[in-house]
């Protein structure tokens, strides 16, 4: 440190930057990497299964979250910790593609670190650990290809999926209503899904919440709902066989660009001006009318002038709606959106087979819904509950279940959950272990231990004795040679999943393990942490 003098007299102190510099290496770094990745999978542990805790979270400007969901716990989390970012990032790629199995996800990779992190201290090269895991996680994710079935869906018979999605839905704060909730999620998801090309857009699906009601209260809406009302409180409130204008152009006379200034120093210009202006605003209602438009939906606002005569010529109007929303209506009631009055014509108006106002509780809580259209593939889903983060948590967990609903059509295999499939894994990778000559076996059997975790942290939320409850179920599977015994964590008195009817989808199983493999080989090759000064 040195003490330096600006040309003013100021002084200002020089730091040398490489002193304050931390540096580890070798073993050390691997260890503090490794103790990083440990603690955030030791945070997500307790929120596993349908036992699992919730954690609440409150953000700096005081914003409290309460939820289970692994990814939006980690999103949440203030994380400085290089190592510990690259396990949000883990969750956060198994959200965006399977969007579901955040949590486990990253436990896994947790129980990979712990394992790895014995083998090293062995003097177990880094590098042969990492290729033993590869080894392992390919062997497991054949093993799940074997153990998996296929169960037949169709537009009739949706049990299959609802049971899927229940299992989803058993793990969060909803599980109370998850057969209900289950429910409207596959028909929302079959609602919008192109069963041809086994393909689902989620964007079709557009999830409300309103607070008050109870859970129970939670609803599938075939159409559009809009947190608006009509722009005038003496228009009709219920529309049948309405034809939709859907406009982006707003409803006033308009004003000129230019900075000029209009000066009216009579009644008569002032009268000429106004007439002028009620002339333009009704050719605009009358372009409206023409086009034989029986609603008018807009996305910019109207003075109440223009408010006053919408009522007046029986042309009910809704104002102020989000692009966003203008899309799905588009959608939903196949018509156009019309950026300008001159281009209005019969043929781009929205049917809609009723739209009407509902107010909720006895406030003046209303919003309007579209239902009925002329094309139902945009739905949306409406949640009632007891508070915001309530609705904000089950809106999370419907996503979740959302997401496993369109991985299913998309690929309809299944494995059984309760940590079947892991106990299964596990056998068989151990199985494989005495095929590899070489170091690598022991990272091999590293990873039969480390898929253990997941069955562990099931029996321990669940309050049973972990290492007995899975050391019995282990026995049971490799007697039986039955891959569906798992933990039974509600108590129902069977270990066998098939009879509980807990399922997960194949693909989230194998993204699981092979994107926690992934992450651990990267901790695992890294050896030399610098990080920047304290300063």
């Amino acid at each position: 440190m040195a003490l330096a003098f600006d040309e003013f007299g100021r002084p200002f102190i020089i730091l040398r930057e490489q002193e304050k510099k931390t540096r580890l290496r070798g073993l050390d770094a691997q260890k503090a990497n490794i103790a990083a990745g440990k603690a955030v999978g030791r945070i997500l542990r307790t929120s596993l299964g349908p036992k699992g805790m919730d954690k609440m979270l409150q953000s700096p400007d005081g914003d409290v979250t309460i939820t289970n969901d692994g990814a939006t716990i980690l999103e949440q989390m203030d994380v400085d910790n290089q190592i510990a970012k690259l396990m949000v990032e883990l969750s956060r790629s198994q959200d965006y593609e399977i969007g579901d199995g955040t949590t486990g996800v990253v436990v896994m990779a947790g129980a990979l670190l712990e394992q790895a992190e014995k083998l090293l201290e062995r003097g177990i090269h880094p590098i042969r650990v990492a290729e033993g895991y590869e080894m392992a996680s390919r062997i497991a994710f054949e093993h799940l290809e074997r153990i998996s079935q296929k169960f037949e869906f169709s537009a009739d018979n949706i049990e299959p999926l609802v049971q899927t999605c229940m299992t989803t839905l058993s793990s969060k704060i909803v599980n109370r209503c998850k057969r209900a909730l289950a429910e409207i999620a596959v028909k929302a998801v079959l609602a919008v899904a192109d069963l041809e090309r086994k393909d689902v857009n989620l964007d079709l699906i557009k999830v409300e919440g309103k607070v008050g009601g109870k859970l129970e209260d939670t609803e599938l809406i075939y159409g559009i709902v809009v947190d608006k009302d009509m722009s005038h409180p003496q228009m009709p409130k219920k529309i049948e066989d309405a034809k939709i204008a859907i406009l982006t152009c707003p409803f006033e006379p308009p004003k000129p660009k230019t900075k000029h200034k209009v000066d009216i120093d009579t009644v008569e210009k002032f009268q000429t001006l106004r007439e002028q202006e009620q002339k333009y605003f009704d050719e605009m209602v009358q372009k409206c009318k023409d086009a034989g438009a029986t609603l008018v939906i807009c996305q910019w606002g109207f003075d109440d002038e223009a408010n006053h005569l919408l009522m007046h010529r029986n042309l009910p109007a809704v104002r102020w709606v989000g692009g966003v929303e203008l899309e799905l209506i588009a959608i939903a009631t196949g018509g156009r959106i019309v950026p300008r009055f001159q281009e209005l014509s019969p043929e781009k108006l929205g049917k809609a087979g009723l739209v009407r106002e509902k107010s909720f509780g006895t406030t003046k809580d209303r919003m309007l819904y579209i239902e009925q259209c002329a094309n139902s593939r945009a739905v949306t889903i409406f949640i009632r509950g007891g508070n915001k983060m309530m609705i904000e948590e089950t809106k999370r967990s419907l996503h979740d279940a959302l997401c496993v609903a369109r991985n299913l059509i998309r690929n309809n295999s299944i494995v059984y959950g309760g940590g079947s499939a892991e106990i299964s894994c596990s056998i068989a990778v151990e199985t494989a272990a005495d095929r590899h000559p070489g170091v690598e076996q022991y990272a091999i059997r590293s990873f039969a231990d480390a898929l253990d975790a997941v069955p562990l942290a099931l029996a321990e939320n669940s309050g049973l004795p972990p290492i007995d409850t899975l050391t019995a179920v282990k026995a049971q599977q490799v007697k039986e040679s039955n891959p569906h015994c798992g933990i039974d964590c509600n108590d129902v008195g069977t270990n066998d999943m098939k009879e509980q009817n807990v399922f997960e989808t194949l693909i989230g199983k194998q993204q699981q393990i092979l994107l926690a493999t992934q992450v651990v080989k990267m901790i695992l090759k890294i050896d030399d942490v610098i990080s920047p000064s304290e300063y």
